[in-house]
């Protein structure tokens, strides 16, 4: 940990699988549950203004919160005083229901709080047709990296947590990192959402390149903070560390 550099703001994901309600629910006790002990050996040697962590909402329900608030009063045992944000996603643009938690922490030297940002569509949401509709016929042409897309082939059903098909006109179910437990159809098609129809879901820019494997794209694109998200996070950090100065 002393050979990372000191910055003024800390921002982390720890993982979330072991606290997903998709998930097997292990909580600390899974391998991946601890890993926010990382974040807080960071805070404790560097002491960073502000610190930000990232995680599903269904942390804050699990084992009646009290996993949540030991992750709280362990980051606030090193000097911080930390506040919860819920950020229902389509509210600010995202075309797709996700609802994240956000950990905001300030140094306790620091008689000031980040503001949560105000919502902006109030229910006139970016719906999954307006999103993805001109990415129905997949032609080498047309479309640049190719070899992103799944073949436009009639999907196979998925095992377990149940196949979804969101609806013309309305916003898309979540984007999942497991691509063969829930399959995700098309709104209009008789096949799975690529690649990049998933990642246009996840606000990520058409130029961003996913290099590998449609199972590895698809872990990272479901695992991944959208970036209209990450950019909205970050603005409000942004202006609360101009108001500092």
């Amino acid at each position: 940990m002393s050979l990372l550099p000191h910055a003024n703001i800390l921002i982390g994901g720890f993982p979330c699988q072991d606290f997903s309600s998709c998930g097997l629910k292990k909580g600390l006790k899974g391998s991946r549950g601890e890993l926010y002990n990382v974040m807080k050996d960071y805070m404790n040697l560097h002491k960073p203004k502000i610190v930000v962590g990232e995680n599903v909402p269904f942390l804050e329900k699990l084992e009646n919160g009290n996993i949540l608030r030991h992750i709280i009063n362990e980051f606030e045992s090193v000097g911080y005083n930390f506040k919860i944000w819920h950020i229902y996603c389509p509210d600010f643009g995202l075309p797709q229901s996700r609802t994240r938690l956000f950990l905001i922490g300030v140094r306790s030297d620091i008689l000031a709080f980040p503001k949560p940002p105000t919502p902006e569509l109030f229910f006139q949401y970016v719906t999954i047709d307006r999103a993805i509709g001109d990415l129905v016929e997949i032609d080498d042409e047309t479309i640049p990296n190719q070899s992103q897309y799944f073949v436009a082939t009639k999907a196979t059903k998925g095992a377990g947590q149940g196949d979804q098909k969101s609806k013309q006109g309305e916003i898309a179910y979540t984007v999942r990192a497991n691509m063969k437990a829930r399959v995700h159809f098309h709104y209009l098609l008789e096949r799975r959402l690529t690649v990049r129809e998933c990642a246009r879901l996840q606000s990520f820019p058409d130029q961003f390149v996913f290099p590998h494997s449609a199972s590895q794209n698809m872990l990272e694109i479901g695992n991944a903070v959208p970036p209209i998200i990450g950019h909205l996070i970050a603005n409000q950090i942004y202006k609360f560390i101009q108001e500092l100065l």
